[in-house]
């Protein structure tokens, strides 16, 4: 885990020393918010806005190697970077510019997970809304552990005005109905 948290914090410094807005999200967020588990690389969103990714990922590219094929074109067709360290620490970089992409990072704050060791990651709720749109069975295992651990300091209000309109445009209304019922079962008796 040491070594993660190592890169998260090398990869906020370089993208800190540009000036580019950004925040770790994915399995170092859950560990900060929500029940410990295994996670393998750091996943970071990064603001880009739309049609000015270039400058992004050619800096990027620069600096750490492709994990796939063509990566420049990957990045600029789906908006994703599939990057690694030279040791071969996985780097995961959604370019943002989704107006809840722009409220997650500006919600982010850091966290110490190890002495000297701050990162800036989304809040629990935003991490919320980002696993339950993802919907894969350890998305929905994440949010159950966020909920159990945060219980009733979650801004349920934010979180919900956040990710109904994420929903609407993937046209899958059944996720609000999904958490609102984790959320019941989690609930404190």
């Amino acid at each position: 885990m040491t070594r993660l948290v190592q890169v998260a914090v090398e990869l906020q410094s370089f993208l800190d020393s540009k000036s580019w807005p950004n925040c770790v999200i994915g399995g170092l967020a859950v560990l900060r918010w929500g029940e410990p588990r295994l996670t393998e690389d750091v996943d970071l969103t990064l603001l880009t806005g739309f049609g000015n990714d270039e400058p992004y990922v050619d800096t990027l590219l620069a600096r750490y190697k492709s994990r796939i094929e063509a990566p420049r074109e990957f990045a600029l067709a789906h908006r994703v970077m599939l990057l690694a360290t030279a040791d071969g620490v996985g780097i995961d970089i959604a370019l943002g510019g989704l107006p809840f992409e722009r409220n997650l990072v500006a919600r982010a704050t850091e966290f110490e997970f190890a002495a000297g060791e701050r990162i800036r990651t989304c809040s629990a709720e935003d991490l919320v809304v980002m696993k339950a749109v993802a919907g894969r069975e350890q998305d929905w295992l994440d949010i159950k552990g966020v909920l159990v651990r945060q219980g009733q300091r979650l801004d349920w209000h934010t979180l919900i005005r956040e990710l109904r309109p994420l929903c609407e445009l993937k046209e899958a209304p059944e996720i609000l109905e999904q958490l609102q019922n984790l959320r019941a079962q989690t609930a404190p008796t």
